[in-house]
């Protein structure tokens, strides 16, 4: 298994991918459109052999009144159905999280399950001050600075890129 930067021929087997793995579209036509959209972005695929068996995009998120911030939010992951559990996903965060740490962004978010997150360093966003900008309970969303100290003086709430609206 190698965890890469997505190509342009990724680009069909990471729709089929996230279609698999989501119970709608709804993800896979997000992940297209960010493409376009949302600059920079993090696109990693888990390339076994060929196969794309896994997907994992980062792209920016704001927080109105400290636009001097560089935080990323991590949306969607997918990992192929029949290789969930076995951490294939631990390995495409840990790429990822890297990725945004090289690029020098000095948070992320997540909205995803309290019970996975935490291992990476995550921790429920309010710790930060910080809140989703959508209806979701508190232990959901989290936030994880990769630069020491970088949210100690942000407060607010996130803002995702206007694609995510259409979810």
């Amino acid at each position: 298994m190698h965890i890469r930067d997505e190509q342009r021929h990724d680009r069909a087997a990471v729709h089929r991918l996230n279609t698999l793995a989501f119970d709608t579209p709804a993800e896979a036509d997000l992940v297209d459109a960010l493409r376009g959209a949302a600059q920079p972005i993090v696109s990693l695929v888990a390339d076994d052999d060929g196969t794309i068996a896994g997907h994992i995009l980062f792209t920016p998120v704001s927080l109105p009144g400290h636009a001097e911030l560089k935080i990323m939010g991590l949306a969607p992951m997918a990992v192929t159905p029949g290789r969930q559990r076995g951490g294939l996903g631990s390995q495409l965060v840990a790429a990822g999280l890297e990725c945004c740490r090289r690029l020098g962004f000095g948070a992320v978010v997540v909205l995803g399950h309290p019970d996975f997150y935490p291992r990476f360093g995550f921790a429920p966003a309010t710790r930060f001050g910080i809140g989703c900008a959508y209806d979701v309970p508190a232990e959901a969303f989290m936030a994880m600075e990769l630069q020491p100290g970088y949210l100690a003086k942000a407060s607010g709430t996130i803002r995702y890129h206007p694609a995510f609206d259409h979810l």
